[in-house]
């Protein structure tokens, strides 16, 4: 007796996916590697040299925004670190944060990166004081504080934002501890 409920259509459709995943996890590695290495390019004011890095992540990201409806989950991390990275850029050479749509990647990863980019200011913070440039190492404090008090008022579960709450913890620390470096 053969079953004519549909399996192989399942199997043959789930087979394709699998294969969609496969390539966007290759695409993912190449992504968050290339934007880690912006940011250090960056910490050591390497711009130009950041600025090929993230030019490769956004190539990557081309390459898998059309399965962001297939994969949020795989998806979101990478825009996450794309968003960071582009927000320290930013931070450091126009001394300004980017908006969302500017960076062209989704909300929630966005804010998560702005969160996670706190901690790379507080680096940036921490290095200008090393120079003995205190008025720019107030400046990226200022930056850390203005991002953290405009996310303060998002109260949102976890289902809705992702490591949110976890994040905004870990950033007021981090400003915590910067305050007392800086005063």
């Amino acid at each position: 007796m053969t079953l004519h409920i549909g399996i192989h259509e399942i199997e043959k459709k789930l087979s394709e996916l699998e294969k969609k995943l496969d390539a966007v996890l290759a695409q993912n590695r190449l992504v968050v590697r290339s934007c880690s290495n912006a940011i250090k390019c960056m910490h050591s004011h390497e711009l130009e040299e950041a600025k090929k890095h993230l030019k490769e992540a956004e190539k990557g990201l081309d390459g898998i925004a059309p399965y962001y409806d297939d994969f949020p989950g795989h998806l979101d991390h990478v825009y996450q670190e794309y968003a960071e990275a582009r927000i320290v850029l930013s931070a450091i050479e126009l001394k300004k944060i980017p908006g969302f749509a500017e960076l062209k990647v989704p909300e929630v990863p966005y804010l998560n990166g702005l969160l996670d980019a706190i901690g790379e200011l507080k680096r940036e913070m921490y290095e200008s004081l090393r120079r003995q440039d205190k008025h720019e190492a107030e400046f990226y404090f200022k930056m850390m504080e203005d991002v953290y008090d405009e996310l303060l008022p998002l109260r949102f579960s976890n289902a809705i934002l992702p490591e949110f709450r976890r994040k905004q913890d870990s950033a007021r620390h981090q400003i915590e501890q910067a305050r007392g470096e800086l005063l």
